[in-house]
């Protein structure tokens, strides 16, 4: 498998963490001073998995794909491969996002899988580790601030 993953300890409730996880994507689901809109969660499997991210100096990058999986409280997984019309997308990774009890709080791990040795090498030199860590640590202040 080729994969790449963080994980973070979160001193907040799974409840908790999924709640924003889910519900407060804009706030913490690009690496600051990146932003990120949803434009459409169709929260199911094959549901429509839509958002775009935009640059501080003017980049915009949409994101179409598809949920795969959509286990409530718990774990999502979406996929750039094809879009919710079943269009093919050129695929480069599959994405999943997991929250598990661990002690007083929770354990977020969120993990890429991609097609190919080389498209995850080219996810690594893209800053994987940097950006996906950084969103992590966001999504962590966001649930422990509520909590």
């Amino acid at each position: 498998m080729h994969e790449l993953s963080i994980s973070r300890f979160i001193a907040a409730p799974p409840a908790k963490v999924w709640d924003v996880m889910v519900n407060r994507q804009n706030e913490w689901w690009c690496p600051k001073p990146w932003r990120a809109e949803v434009v459409v969660q169709e929260r199911r499997a094959g549901g429509r998995a839509s958002l775009t991210m935009y640059g501080p100096d003017g980049e915009v990058v949409p994101n179409e794909g598809i949920y795969l999986a959509w286990d409530e409280g718990r774990r999502f997984a979406t996929t750039d491969a094809v879009t919710a019309d079943l269009q093919p997308a050129g695929p480069f990774m599959i994405g999943i996002w997991d929250v598990a009890p661990e002690g007083e709080g929770t354990r977020y791990t969120a993990s890429a899988r991609h097609w190919t040795e080389e498209a995850m090498r080219s996810h690594a030199e893209m800053g994987f580790e940097q950006g996906w860590g950084a969103c992590a640590d966001q999504l962590k202040a966001l649930c422990e601030e509520a909590a």
